[in-house]
């Protein structure tokens, strides 16, 4: 039996596979203390997909730079396309994990790809996870990446007037929070958001961020209020979170740049991020928005060869081209 009426069936395969990524864990009784299992999946799912994808050969780099002040150093991964001629746009990237999953490394076959065909330079930031680390230290990590790419444009052979801020899930909703401290803290200048159904809403008060729970695939809603916790603690769904950690609290989006958002119609960011979308058009912003249709959270990751996948990838490259290169 199919796991919702609207699944597109090409997606029922992954769907399986991707219910059982985290083993046995019981939704029901997830903790913080479950994490460190989380991660250790994930890793092993990740270097299994890696071992089989045909990546593309760019050149990467690997700097360590000045974190916030007070808090340790960042690693950031640089791709950029062999012999690169001139100066580039760039492309920097903030990576998915619920704020508490993920780290540069698994990515690095998809930020290959992005500096192979894209023709642009790449960055990838290494922020500090919840809980370990709550907010602000996750987004304050990735705002510095993104000063320290702007201020070394120049040895970096980028263009820093075409520089695209973007990510998905955890790392969309980071991209969200980091262009609005771009907008408020006056800059580095960023000329496109690129959010794939980003995580923005910590009180889950949506219908959607109640339909999809259980053993739903991708991340049902127990995941998405483990992750808020282990960012906010206490805070969680109360009056005091900062639109910095849950860009849905924002209620200025005007003078933001242009942007893409992409969500699935079966998963629980569906709702918040349409809403993200909607505000900031009411509020003169230029946003193009999807709704892939019959989709769970991180579908393309366990089916990359579904129509729907191929369409949405085709599409996201299209964006992320006319938004580097304009």
């Amino acid at each position: 039996m199919p796991l919702h009426k609207n699944l597109d069936p090409e997606l029922s395969e992954a769907a399986e596979q991707l219910q059982t990524l985290f083993g046995s864990l019981n939704m029901s009784h997830l903790s913080l203390e479950q994490i460190p299992a989380m991660r250790h999946a994930l890793h092993q799912a990740a270097a299994a997909a890696a071992a089989t994808a045909a990546i593309p050969e760019v050149t990467v780099e690997e700097e360590w730079i000045p974190g916030p002040q007070d808090a340790p150093q960042l690693r950031l991964k640089i791709y950029r396309p062999k012999q690169q001629e001139g100066v580039l746009p760039c492309f920097y990237h903030i990576h998915g994990g619920g704020m508490i999953l993920g780290d540069i490394e698994m990515e690095d076959g998809q930020m290959r790809t992005f500096a192979d065909q894209l023709n642009a330079v790449v960055t990838n930031v290494e922020y500090r996870l919840a809980p370990e680390h709550p907010h602000p230290a996750p987004v304050e990590d990735c705002y510095a990446g993104l000063q320290w790419v702007a201020a070394h444009a120049e040895a970096l052979r980028i263009d820093p007037t075409h520089i695209v801020v973007g990510g998905e899930s955890a790392g969309g909703g980071l991209s969200a929070a980091t262009v609005l401290l771009a907008r408020d803290r006056g800059g580095p200048s960023i000329r496109f958001q690129y959010l794939i159904y980003p995580m923005l809403d910590d009180r889950n008060e949506t219908l959607s961020s109640q339909q999809f729970h259980g053993n739903w695939p991708g991340w049902p809603r127990e995941m998405n209020l483990l992750g808020w916790q282990a960012l906010l603690g206490d805070r969680v769904g109360g009056p005091d979170v900062s639109p910095y950690a849950a860009p849905a609290r924002a209620t200025d989006l005007s003078n933001l740049p242009p942007a893409y958002l992409e969500v699935g119609t079966l998963e629980v960011f569906r709702d918040e991020d349409i809403a993200y979308a909607w505000r900031m058009m009411q509020q003169d912003v230029a946003v193009e928005l999807h709704v892939n249709a019959g989709t769970f959270h991180a579908w393309e990751l366990g089916a990359p060869n579904a129509r729907v996948t191929q369409r949405a990838v085709a599409r996201r490259m299209d964006v992320l081209q006319r938004a580097l290169w304009g």
